[in-house]
């Protein structure tokens, strides 16, 4: 290797994953379409910069009004990543600049989509943010000045973002992201884990990754030597001092 290579910087790489909706329309697409606007009425934000993917699979290639589909989503700032589940050649929707395809993924159920006339209550202690409700499928909880704290459970589907660590007292089956600022001292809690997805400090880890001794159980990830380790939270209170 030459002097030159070896004077440069090495390139740290990292992974990341998102989580990314599927949008099936039925047979009927008017009907499908008015569905679609009540909710978005319900919840404006709720599909704001998530990356949606388009399946075709349910709706023959001569549903009327198929070839205005995938325009109308748009025009509603719905981010299409991809379209699965047609052929591109149909004349219906040839027209259509596609995205390019994604690969690979897997089903992580349904997921909610929340009324925006039904806040989460938080209440704020220092710089760590107080949930006292268990978080619904579809929601998205964020405190960028410190830890957060939910009594009650974290569904799938939903996802909890802080600058510190993340503390559940109850299932935690969705998404945690500790460390979000690059803290990696960040520590993320649960008292019965089931995550989707860990993340502290950019490093990830999926539920496929983690220990099948440790889902469901008490338990703590923390960041090692660039990667996370899950490890028992014992719960066991200290001795009484004897009188």
């Amino acid at each position: 290797m030459s002097d030159e290579l070896r004077s440069l910087p090495k390139i740290r790489a990292r992974g990341r994953s998102f989580l990314a909706l599927v949008l099936s329309p039925e047979p009927g697409l008017s009907d499908w379409m008015a569905g679609l606007d009540a909710q978005i009425a319900r919840s404006a934000a709720f599909f704001a910069s998530k990356p949606v993917i388009l399946d075709l699979s349910l709706l023959g290639a001569d549903e009327p009004g198929l070839g205005k589909l995938y325009p109308a989503l748009l025009e509603r700032g719905i981010r299409i990543i991809a379209i699965e589940g047609a052929d591109p050649t149909t004349p219906a929707i040839a027209h259509w600049q596609w995205p390019a395809g994604l690969e690979g993924g897997r089903a992580s159920g349904a997921v909610d989509i929340p009324d925006d006339h039904v806040p989460v209550p938080e209440r704020i202690q220092g710089s760590s943010l107080i949930v006292e409700q268990p978080i619904r499928s579809g929601q998205t909880i964020v405190n960028p000045d410190g830890d957060i704290i939910i009594i009650g459970s974290v569904g799938s589907g939903a996802e909890v973002t802080a600058a510190g660590s993340i503390h559940v007292y109850g299932a935690l089956r969705g998404r945690a992201i500790a460390g979000m600022n690059g803290q990696p001292e960040a520590r993320i809690f649960a008292h019965d884990m089931r995550a989707e997805l860990l993340a502290i400090d950019g490093y990830y880890m999926t539920a496929e990754d983690m220990d099948p001794q440790f889902s469901g159980t008490p338990s703590q990830a923390m960041l090692n030597n660039d990667t996370i380790v899950v490890q028992p939270l014992s719960l066991r209170m200290a001795p009484s001092p004897r009188r």
